[in-house]
């Protein structure tokens, strides 16, 4: 055998083995792609329920006479501007402000389920009753799917980040990828007063 036929061969078998490589990396990375933006639909799954259930209450609130209507009128505000951001997980920015409106949302209907605690009869409602065993689930659910998302998001920015992962994640335009973080100031332990007079 000639010596330009063995390089042919050799460099043949080296092009098809980075084919190969080069394939099942592209494949891996649309999958892990995937893989986050499934995960990131099941987050924004679960916060609509909870919008789902706020939506409830609120009308059965609203047919509670002599309820306070600005605290109120403040969650219905807050619902509208969270239903409203549109979210590009690839960007922080639009993920921060997401994260943003659903924490004033979360804030502002605290502030109405502790307003309600004075209207007996509305907490004796069947449907004030049923939200509030719903809602503690809810949020169990956003817990469990924002962990689901930063664990597909740590997964994907591991291919995208390591070697040789990386190479092809930059010649095909992949790129790291924002992890959903706690809200602002909940790194530091409430403050609880029992100091009732």
């Amino acid at each position: 055998m000639k010596t330009s036929s063995i390089i042919l061969i050799v460099l043949g078998a080296f092009l098809l083995i980075i084919g190969f490589w080069g394939c099942g990396g592209y494949n891996g990375l649309v999958s892990a792609d995937q893989g986050v933006k499934k995960v990131w639909s099941n987050v924004e799954t679960n916060y609509q329920r909870r919008t789902d259930l706020y939506n409830s209450v609120i009308k059965t609130i609203e047919g509670s006479a002599n309820f306070e209507k600005s605290t109120l009128k403040e969650v219905m505000e807050a619902r509208s501007k969270a239903t409203q951001i549109q979210v590009d997980i690839n960007d922080p920015a639009s993920l921060a402000a997401y994260q943003k409106a659903q924490a004033n949302l979360q804030g502002s209907f605290s502030r109405l389920m502790a307003v309600a605690e004075n209207y007996p009869n509305l907490k004796t409602t069947d449907a004030f009753r049923d939200f509030q065993a719903q809602i503690e689930g809810t949020e169990n659910r956003i817990n469990v799917a924002r962990q689901d998302y930063n664990k597909a998001i740590e997964d994907y920015n591991l291919r995208v980040k390591k070697f040789p992962g990386v190479i092809l994640a930059r010649l095909f335009g992949y790129n790291e990828k924002p992890f959903y973080k706690a809200d602002e100031g909940t790194e530091k332990a409430p403050q609880i007063d029992f100091n009732i007079k």
